[in-house]
């Protein structure tokens, strides 16, 4: 898709009702943490990610599998959830660990906003990591677009925003767009500022301090790496496997 003019962007969860993205194709934003740590389990071989709103979905879902098929995934305001087998850091989603597994992914931003996205056409996860995969399926896209940031607990967060931005410029090859819509060019606007240190200003972002106090920098700088996996994780039937079409 060549026109920019039909991509809109949402800054949180709560900056977008179900119907703004009613028959749209979607992609879920969370680069700190729940994106990234998606996009590299499924890259180290998971068989599926299924994202759920809550504990107590996820241990539903829990309850109609075999034990040793499933990792329980996720955390609750950074922190990995009491009895969890894993996290939110994508250090943590080695092949060892993951392959085969089917993850019940539980995040405190992303999950709820894959949730929330539930009447689009068609739902796909990006961060930096893969930014490529992300632009190209944009680009051969027919649909309206819509890039929606997790953000933080409903609020906006620069590094999600920073993002979707950078999906713009690549979009438009480096050349500023003249039509945009107003989340686009908020976006745009911001990469235009930041695009030049991605890893410096997601380091200083809000929620970058929140995790400092939980995490290693090395989650920080992992997910603001750019193009170092190709998967193109997308959801089927509410549950999240990568894209081989």
């Amino acid at each position: 898709m060549s026109d920019l003019a039909k991509i809109d962007v949402y800054f949180s969860v709560h900056g977008f009702q179900e119907e703004d993205v009613r028959g749209k194709t979607v992609v879920i934003i969370d680069v700190l943490r729940a994106s990234s740590s998606m996009i590299q389990a499924l890259q180290n071989g998971a068989n599926k990610v299924i994202p759920v709103e809550d504990l107590s979905a996820a241990a539903r879902i829990a309850q109609t599998m075999e034990a040793g098929d499933f990792l329980l995934c996720g955390e609750q305001d950074g922190i990995k959830i009491n009895a969890y087998h894993l996290g939110n850091s994508p250090l943590e989603y080695t092949a060892d660990l993951v392959q085969g597994k089917t993850l019940i992914f539980n995040t405190t931003n992303g999950t709820k906003a894959i949730k929330k996205a539930a009447l689009a056409k068609q739902i796909y996860i990006g961060t930096f990591l893969n930014m490529s995969s992300i632009v190209h399926m944009i680009q051969e896209c027919p649909d309206e677009v819509a890039l929606i940031c997790s953000g933080w607990r409903g609020k906006q967060s620069l590094e999600d925003t920073l993002c979707a931005g950078t999906i713009l410029d690549a979009l438009g090859a480096g050349k500023q767009p003249q039509i945009l819509k107003d989340g686009a060019k908020i976006s745009f606007a911001l990469f235009q500022q930041y695009g030049d240190s991605v890893v410096d200003t997601i380091f200083h972002s809000d929620h970058a301090n929140r995790l400092k106090d939980l995490v290693t920098e090395d989650d920080i700088n992992f997910c603001s790496k750019l193009n170092t996996h190709e998967v193109l994780p997308v959801m089927k039937d509410g549950i999240i496997i990568i894209n081989h079409d």
